[in-house]
């Protein structure tokens, strides 16, 4: 049954279409508003004809009033000119006389003691018509309120998004023709050049995280992009994930792109490595190439010389991951190190072996990002 609370949508502009700030983006069907307005200006109209009458039918109490007292004015200066007579009259006649100038004398100060509490009650009734007369505007303006929000504006010069609704069993846009619930986002107007990640990090690793920190983003739909971002806000209630036990909780997590790119859309699926901190590093070498023979004594990694033998060479090392560390001195551009420790009398060529990364090596001032040495692909997994 049609209501004011049945948000139907009823028009919407296509997903995918800038708009201008101001421009109607969505109309939700609001025929019983409408009508319910009618009534109300109606209820309106009647109220103000209403006011205006009592105001006219206070104003004739008024008169009417003042109209008695004139009336028992009249009356005591006729007691008093009837009273002059009394001489020539009998007993009885001139005790007529004097009472009927005590009554009209007693009625003439009752009236003008009435004029206060006329005054007061006039004044009450008027009071209590304008209140009934403010309400009905009242009711009348909030629901031209409620009807104007039936039609949804543009806030931001930007691009409409549609969001997704549960139909049957699977997510579907937001179409002309669905029933919202109140309070459900149905759309959203974006500004390309200025955008936001909604992210979620492991319960584990926020108290690591701070405002301001950096932050690599890369996109699934294009593998070769990378954007700079920083961390905006830190949701403080863990929320329970959807792809995981239920004891497993995440934090959200809002990054804002520092960079953008012509390629970047609205509601594409990215990954994030959050920068806790960063060292000068000469070369970043894989994890499996650092030996130690004691954990206090000093890392070292075997480096094929010229000869093609393996040399011992100790390294000083800096920040390390999961996966590699940075090596601050003790190797140059060029090096070739074993991941496996060397075999006395095995051939060089039988050794595993991987060059430096030159990306890594070539500029001694680049900076190594640092994530939480956990089992994970990346520190931050956007949700």
């Amino acid at each position: 049954m049609s209501s004011e609370f049945a948000l139907v949508l009823q028009a919407a502009v296509p997903a995918g279409i800038r708009v201008k700030k101001g421009d109607t983006v969505a109309e939700f069907d609001r025929q019983y508003m409408l009508t319910r307005l009618d009534d109300f200006r109606a209820t309106v109209a009647q109220a103000d004809a209403s006011y205006k009458k009592l105001l006219a039918q206070i104003e004739v109490n008024k008169k009417a009033h003042d109209r008695t007292i004139a009336n028992a004015s009249a009356a005591v200066e006729k007691s008093k000119l009837d009273m002059k007579t009394t001489p020539v009259l009998s007993f009885m006649d001139s005790e007529r006389r004097r009472l009927a100038l005590e009554e009209a004398e007693a009625r003439f100060r009752q009236l003008k003691e009435e004029v206060r509490y006329v005054d007061i009650g006039l004044a009450a009734d008027k009071r209590t018509a304008d209140l009934e007369l403010q309400q009905s505007k009242l009711e009348l303006k909030r629901a031209e309120v409620n009807a104007d929000r039936m039609l949804m504006k543009a806030p931001i010069d930007g691009l409409v998004v549609m969001q997704n609704t549960l139909r049957g069993t699977e997510f579907d846009q937001i179409k002309v023709g669905d029933q919202l619930m109140p309070g459900m986002m149905f759309m959203q107007i974006v500004e390309p050049s200025s955008m936001i990640i909604n992210a979620t990090v492991n319960q584990a690793d926020v108290q690591r995280l701070r405002l301001g920190q950096k932050a690599h983003v890369r996109f699934d739909a294009f593998p070769g992009l990378e954007l700079p971002a920083h961390i905006s806000a830190i949701g403080s209630v863990a929320r329970a994930s959807r792809f995981r036990p239920d004891w497993v909780k995440d934090m959200p997590l809002v990054l804002k792109l520092d960079r953008m790119d012509p390629r970047v859309i609205p509601d594409l699926s990215v990954s994030c490595n959050i920068v806790l901190d960063s060292s000068d590093a000469s070369a970043i070498v894989p994890r499996e190439g650092i030996f130690r023979d004691s954990a206090a004594a000093k890392p070292y990694v075997f480096a094929r010389a010229q000869s093609g033998k393996w040399d011992r060479r100790e390294v000083e090392i800096g920040l390390a991951s999961h996966v590699g560390v940075a090596v601050k001195s003790g190797l140059r551009v060029g090096d070739v190190i074993a991941l496996d420790r060397p075999t006395v009398g095995v051939k060089p060529e039988s050794v595993s072996t991987a060059p430096v990364p030159e990306r890594a090596a070539v500029l001694p001032s680049r900076r190594w990002p640092a994530v939480p040495n956990r089992d994970r692909k990346e520190a931050v997994r956007i949700g």
